[in-house]
Protein backbone atom coordinates (compact mmCIF):
# COMPACT_ATOMS: atom_id res chain seq x y z
CA UNK A 1 0.00 0.00 0.00
CA UNK A 2 1.69 3.55 -1.16
CA UNK A 3 1.29 6.51 1.60
CA UNK A 4 1.05 9.76 1.83
CA UNK A 5 3.48 12.41 2.76
CA UNK A 6 1.53 13.05 6.14
CA UNK A 7 1.60 9.23 7.03
CA UNK A 8 5.01 8.78 6.30
CA UNK A 9 6.03 11.89 8.53
CA UNK A 10 3.16 10.48 11.48
CA UNK A 11 5.27 7.42 11.51
CA UNK A 12 8.44 9.42 12.10
CA UNK A 13 7.83 11.36 14.43
CA UNK A 14 6.12 8.30 16.38
CA UNK A 15 9.31 6.63 15.78
CA UNK A 16 10.85 10.28 17.23
CA UNK A 17 8.55 10.71 20.50
CA UNK A 18 7.28 13.74 19.50
CA UNK A 19 3.44 13.47 19.36
CA UNK A 20 1.24 14.33 21.81
CA UNK A 21 -0.88 11.22 23.63
CA UNK A 22 -3.93 11.80 21.26
CA UNK A 23 -1.96 11.51 18.26
CA UNK A 24 0.00 8.51 19.68
CA UNK A 25 -3.03 6.57 20.24
CA UNK A 26 -4.19 7.96 16.63
CA UNK A 27 -0.82 6.08 15.53
CA UNK A 28 -1.03 2.97 17.44
CA UNK A 29 -4.95 2.46 16.78
CA UNK A 30 -4.01 2.70 12.70
CA UNK A 31 -0.83 0.21 13.80
CA UNK A 32 -3.23 -2.02 14.89
CA UNK A 33 -5.66 -2.25 12.27
CA UNK A 34 -3.20 -1.87 9.38
CA UNK A 35 -0.03 -4.18 9.46
CA UNK A 36 1.48 -2.61 6.81
CA UNK A 37 1.64 0.85 8.64
CA UNK A 38 3.00 -0.77 11.54
CA UNK A 39 5.90 -2.28 9.24
CA UNK A 40 6.39 1.30 8.06
CA UNK A 41 6.89 2.87 11.93
CA UNK A 42 9.29 -0.08 12.91
CA UNK A 43 11.26 0.40 9.81
CA UNK A 44 11.47 4.24 11.08
CA UNK A 45 12.22 3.22 14.88
CA UNK A 46 14.53 1.34 12.86
CA UNK A 47 16.38 3.96 10.72
CA UNK A 48 16.19 6.43 14.43
CA UNK A 49 16.28 4.41 17.06
CA UNK A 50 20.12 4.73 17.31
CA UNK A 51 19.99 8.17 16.83
CA UNK A 52 17.48 9.03 18.79
CA UNK A 53 19.84 8.03 21.81
CA UNK A 54 22.43 9.71 20.68
CA UNK A 55 21.14 13.59 20.80
CA UNK A 56 18.29 14.77 22.77
CA UNK A 57 15.15 16.79 21.56
CA UNK A 58 14.87 20.67 21.21
CA UNK A 59 11.83 22.25 22.57
CA UNK A 60 11.07 25.59 20.59
CA UNK A 61 9.99 28.31 23.20
CA UNK A 62 6.98 29.12 24.27
CA UNK A 63 7.21 32.66 22.61
CA UNK A 64 7.02 30.66 19.33
CA UNK A 65 3.86 29.81 19.64
CA UNK A 66 2.42 32.79 20.82
CA UNK A 67 4.00 34.61 18.04
CA UNK A 68 2.32 32.04 15.68
CA UNK A 69 -1.37 32.24 17.37
CA UNK A 70 -1.31 35.87 16.94
CA UNK A 71 -0.05 36.03 13.57
CA UNK A 72 -2.86 33.49 12.43
CA UNK A 73 -5.89 34.67 14.52
CA UNK A 74 -6.81 37.96 12.65
CA UNK A 75 -6.60 36.21 9.23
CA UNK A 76 -8.55 32.81 10.60
CA UNK A 77 -11.88 34.81 8.65
CA UNK A 78 -12.22 36.56 5.96
CA UNK A 79 -13.23 40.47 7.02
CA UNK A 80 -15.68 42.36 5.65
CA UNK A 81 -15.38 45.97 3.86
CA UNK A 82 -15.92 48.34 6.26
CA UNK A 83 -18.45 50.76 5.56
CA UNK A 84 -22.02 53.41 6.60
CA UNK A 85 -25.35 51.88 7.60
CA UNK A 86 -27.82 53.42 5.60
CA UNK A 87 -29.82 56.21 7.11
CA UNK A 88 -33.63 57.00 6.87
CA UNK A 89 -35.28 59.46 4.49
CA UNK A 90 -35.73 62.53 6.90
CA UNK A 91 -39.26 63.43 6.57
CA UNK A 92 -39.69 67.34 7.52
CA UNK A 93 -42.96 68.42 9.44
CA UNK A 94 -44.33 71.73 8.29
CA UNK A 95 -44.94 73.72 11.41
CA UNK A 96 -48.05 73.66 13.13
CA UNK A 97 -50.14 76.44 12.17
CA UNK A 98 -50.70 79.48 14.39
CA UNK A 99 -53.62 79.20 17.07
CA UNK A 100 -55.70 82.43 17.07
CA UNK A 101 -58.17 83.40 19.74
CA UNK A 102 -61.50 82.13 20.12
CA UNK A 103 -64.08 84.77 20.42
CA UNK A 104 -65.82 82.40 22.43
CA UNK A 105 -63.24 81.79 25.39
CA UNK A 106 -61.02 84.58 25.03
CA UNK A 107 -57.62 84.66 25.69
CA UNK A 108 -57.49 81.55 27.72
CA UNK A 109 -56.05 79.53 25.04
CA UNK A 110 -53.18 81.82 24.17
CA UNK A 111 -50.49 79.95 21.73
CA UNK A 112 -47.59 79.28 23.33
CA UNK A 113 -44.23 80.39 21.71
CA UNK A 114 -43.63 78.13 18.99
CA UNK A 115 -40.48 75.62 19.22
CA UNK A 116 -38.47 74.75 17.10
CA UNK A 117 -37.97 71.24 16.46
CA UNK A 118 -34.67 69.16 17.77
CA UNK A 119 -32.10 67.81 14.93
CA UNK A 120 -32.15 64.06 14.35
CA UNK A 121 -29.20 62.34 15.31
CA UNK A 122 -27.44 59.72 12.99
CA UNK A 123 -27.04 56.30 14.28
CA UNK A 124 -23.47 55.75 15.41
CA UNK A 125 -20.99 53.53 12.33
CA UNK A 126 -20.12 50.09 14.16
CA UNK A 127 -17.28 48.28 13.04
CA UNK A 128 -18.22 44.83 10.70
CA UNK A 129 -18.48 41.88 13.70
CA UNK A 130 -15.12 39.57 12.89
CA UNK A 131 -15.81 36.01 12.82
CA UNK A 132 -13.57 33.69 14.66
CA UNK A 133 -13.45 29.91 13.31
CA UNK A 134 -12.06 27.53 16.22
CA UNK A 135 -11.55 24.90 13.71
CA UNK A 136 -8.88 26.54 11.40
CA UNK A 137 -7.31 27.40 14.47
CA UNK A 138 -7.01 23.95 15.35
CA UNK A 139 -6.75 22.07 11.93
CA UNK A 140 -3.23 25.03 11.78
CA UNK A 141 -2.86 24.13 15.32
CA UNK A 142 -1.71 20.03 13.77
CA UNK A 143 -0.25 20.98 10.86
CA UNK A 144 1.90 23.80 12.82
CA UNK A 145 2.95 20.45 14.91
CA UNK A 146 3.66 18.27 12.85
CA UNK A 147 5.75 20.49 10.49
CA UNK A 148 7.45 21.20 13.90
CA UNK A 149 7.95 17.16 14.40
CA UNK A 150 9.43 17.28 11.18
CA UNK A 151 12.05 19.74 11.52
CA UNK A 152 13.26 18.63 14.71
CA UNK A 153 13.49 15.27 13.54
CA UNK A 154 15.55 16.54 10.49
CA UNK A 155 17.59 18.58 13.11
CA UNK A 156 17.77 15.55 15.57
CA UNK A 157 19.28 13.02 11.87
CA UNK A 158 21.49 15.50 10.69
CA UNK A 159 23.25 16.39 13.91
CA UNK A 160 23.74 12.38 14.47
CA UNK A 161 24.83 12.22 11.31
CA UNK A 162 27.50 14.67 11.75
CA UNK A 163 28.66 13.30 15.17
CA UNK A 164 28.61 9.80 13.53
CA UNK A 165 30.81 11.28 10.90
CA UNK A 166 33.03 12.92 13.25
CA UNK A 167 33.90 9.48 15.45
CA UNK A 168 34.09 7.37 12.28
CA UNK A 169 36.96 9.64 11.16
CA UNK A 170 38.59 10.29 14.62
CA UNK A 171 37.12 8.03 17.39
CA UNK A 172 36.08 4.96 15.48
CA UNK A 173 36.97 2.46 17.85
CA UNK A 174 34.06 4.21 20.08
CA UNK A 175 31.29 3.49 17.96
CA UNK A 176 29.36 0.35 17.92
CA UNK A 177 30.53 -2.43 15.49
CA UNK A 178 27.76 -2.36 12.91
CA UNK A 179 28.54 1.17 12.14
CA UNK A 180 32.26 1.10 12.51
CA UNK A 181 33.84 1.39 9.69
CA UNK A 182 36.16 -1.46 8.15
CA UNK A 183 40.26 -1.15 8.38
CA UNK A 184 41.52 -0.48 5.08
CA UNK A 185 43.57 -3.20 3.65
CA UNK A 186 46.29 -2.50 1.41
CA UNK A 187 47.79 -4.96 -0.90
CA UNK A 188 51.05 -4.80 -2.09
CA UNK A 189 51.96 -6.58 -5.28
CA UNK A 190 56.29 -7.40 -5.06
CA UNK A 191 57.73 -9.38 -8.04
CA UNK A 192 60.83 -11.23 -7.44
CA UNK A 193 62.55 -11.88 -9.96
CA UNK A 194 62.42 -15.50 -11.57
CA UNK A 195 64.92 -17.82 -10.65
CA UNK A 196 67.87 -18.48 -13.54
CA UNK A 197 66.85 -21.53 -15.54
CA UNK A 198 68.69 -24.66 -14.43
CA UNK A 199 69.58 -27.53 -17.02
CA UNK A 200 67.61 -30.38 -15.90
CA UNK A 201 68.93 -34.32 -16.50
CA UNK A 202 68.02 -35.91 -19.29
CA UNK A 203 67.60 -39.83 -19.66
CA UNK A 204 67.81 -42.29 -22.55
CA UNK A 205 66.22 -45.78 -23.23
CA UNK A 206 66.98 -47.42 -26.51
CA UNK A 207 64.34 -50.06 -26.54
CA UNK A 208 65.49 -52.93 -29.24
CA UNK A 209 64.95 -56.32 -29.94
CA UNK A 210 66.74 -59.70 -29.24
CA UNK A 211 68.15 -59.42 -32.91
CA UNK A 212 69.95 -55.92 -31.75
CA UNK A 213 69.20 -52.77 -33.52
CA UNK A 214 67.22 -50.01 -31.62
CA UNK A 215 63.71 -49.85 -32.39
CA UNK A 216 62.46 -46.71 -30.66
CA UNK A 217 64.58 -44.32 -28.78
CA UNK A 218 62.95 -43.17 -24.84
CA UNK A 219 63.56 -39.57 -23.66
CA UNK A 220 62.79 -38.42 -20.35
CA UNK A 221 62.58 -34.83 -19.01
CA UNK A 222 64.50 -35.18 -15.44
CA UNK A 223 62.95 -32.33 -13.98
CA UNK A 224 58.98 -32.51 -15.30
CA UNK A 225 59.30 -36.45 -15.75
CA UNK A 226 57.61 -36.25 -19.55
CA UNK A 227 58.55 -38.58 -21.88
CA UNK A 228 59.09 -38.57 -25.80
CA UNK A 229 59.39 -42.00 -27.57
CA UNK A 230 60.50 -41.65 -31.10
CA UNK A 231 60.46 -44.76 -33.73
CA UNK A 232 63.47 -45.77 -35.25
CA UNK A 233 63.51 -48.80 -37.00
CA UNK A 234 60.29 -50.89 -35.57
CA UNK A 235 57.98 -52.02 -38.78
CA UNK A 236 54.46 -51.14 -38.38
CA UNK A 237 51.58 -53.77 -38.39
CA UNK A 238 48.15 -53.66 -39.97
CA UNK A 239 45.58 -53.68 -37.67
CA UNK A 240 48.07 -53.59 -34.56
CA UNK A 241 49.79 -51.12 -32.76
CA UNK A 242 52.39 -50.64 -30.10
CA UNK A 243 51.90 -50.42 -26.34
CA UNK A 244 54.69 -48.87 -24.22
CA UNK A 245 54.67 -50.57 -20.82
CA UNK A 246 56.67 -49.80 -17.07
CA UNK A 247 58.00 -52.70 -15.51
CA UNK A 248 59.17 -52.43 -12.24
CA UNK A 249 59.73 -55.12 -8.70
CA UNK A 250 58.07 -52.21 -6.73
CA UNK A 251 55.31 -52.67 -8.61
CA UNK A 252 52.93 -55.70 -8.18
CA UNK A 253 51.84 -55.63 -12.11
CA UNK A 254 53.31 -53.94 -15.66
CA UNK A 255 51.37 -50.49 -15.73
CA UNK A 256 50.70 -49.11 -19.34
CA UNK A 257 52.09 -45.60 -20.52
CA UNK A 258 49.66 -45.64 -23.32
CA UNK A 259 49.86 -46.23 -27.07
CA UNK A 260 53.02 -45.58 -28.97
CA UNK A 261 51.45 -43.05 -32.09
CA UNK A 262 51.99 -43.70 -35.65
CA UNK A 263 54.30 -40.46 -36.06
CA UNK A 264 57.63 -40.49 -36.09
CA UNK A 265 57.52 -38.94 -31.94
CA UNK A 266 54.61 -39.20 -29.32
CA UNK A 267 54.60 -37.31 -26.18
CA UNK A 268 53.36 -37.91 -22.72
CA UNK A 269 53.40 -36.78 -19.21
CA UNK A 270 52.25 -39.88 -17.29
CA UNK A 271 55.73 -40.60 -15.77
CA UNK A 272 54.77 -37.52 -13.30
CA UNK A 273 52.56 -39.75 -10.53
CA UNK A 274 56.04 -42.52 -10.30
CA UNK A 275 58.30 -41.79 -7.44
CA UNK A 276 61.92 -41.18 -9.29
CA UNK A 277 63.29 -44.72 -7.63
CA UNK A 278 60.58 -46.73 -9.70
CA UNK A 279 61.32 -44.51 -12.73
CA UNK A 280 65.05 -44.86 -13.04
CA UNK A 281 65.41 -48.85 -11.96
CA UNK A 282 62.28 -49.64 -13.94
CA UNK A 283 62.52 -51.46 -17.53
CA UNK A 284 60.22 -49.56 -20.19
CA UNK A 285 58.68 -52.63 -22.86
CA UNK A 286 56.94 -52.12 -25.88
CA UNK A 287 54.96 -55.14 -26.93
CA UNK A 288 52.23 -55.74 -29.94
CA UNK A 289 48.71 -55.05 -29.23
CA UNK A 290 45.05 -54.31 -31.10
CA UNK A 291 44.25 -51.38 -32.62
CA UNK A 292 43.97 -48.70 -29.55
CA UNK A 293 45.57 -51.07 -27.51
CA UNK A 294 45.52 -53.46 -24.65
CA UNK A 295 41.44 -54.25 -23.73
CA UNK A 296 42.32 -54.83 -19.88
CA UNK A 297 45.09 -52.62 -18.92
CA UNK A 298 47.82 -55.42 -19.10
CA UNK A 299 49.75 -56.66 -21.87
CA UNK A 300 48.38 -59.38 -24.13
CA UNK A 301 51.70 -60.56 -25.59
CA UNK A 302 55.31 -60.87 -24.47
CA UNK A 303 57.54 -58.05 -24.96
CA UNK A 304 59.25 -57.46 -28.46
CA UNK A 305 61.42 -54.40 -27.32
CA UNK A 306 63.08 -53.34 -23.87
CA UNK A 307 65.42 -51.13 -22.61
CA UNK A 308 66.58 -49.44 -19.63
CA UNK A 309 67.65 -45.42 -18.78
CA UNK A 310 70.98 -44.01 -19.22
CA UNK A 311 71.77 -40.24 -17.71
CA UNK A 312 72.75 -38.48 -21.24
CA UNK A 313 72.99 -34.82 -19.27
CA UNK A 314 73.91 -34.35 -16.10
CA UNK A 315 71.52 -32.14 -13.96
CA UNK A 316 72.66 -28.84 -12.06
CA UNK A 317 72.52 -30.89 -8.82
CA UNK A 318 73.21 -33.74 -10.18
CA UNK A 319 70.23 -35.57 -8.78
CA UNK A 320 67.85 -38.01 -10.52
CA UNK A 321 64.48 -37.03 -11.67
CA UNK A 322 62.02 -35.81 -8.79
Amino acid sequence: MAYSEDHIALAAEYALGTLDAEERAQVETMMAVDSEFAVLVQAWQFRLGPLNQMVGLVEPRPVVWDNIKAAIGPTSAPQAPLGLPETPATTVTPPPSPVTDDPEFGSAFDPEPAQSPEPRRLPEARPPRVIFDERNVTALTGRVKRWRGIASAATAIAAALLVTLGLQIYRPDSLPNAIRPKPRIQTVEVKTPAPALTPSAQYVALLQGPNGGPAFIMTIDGATKNFTVRKVGAPSEPGKSFELWLISDKLPQPRSLGVIGADDFTARPVLSGYDPDVINGATYAVTVEQAGGSPNGQPTSAPIFTGKLIETVPGASGSPPR
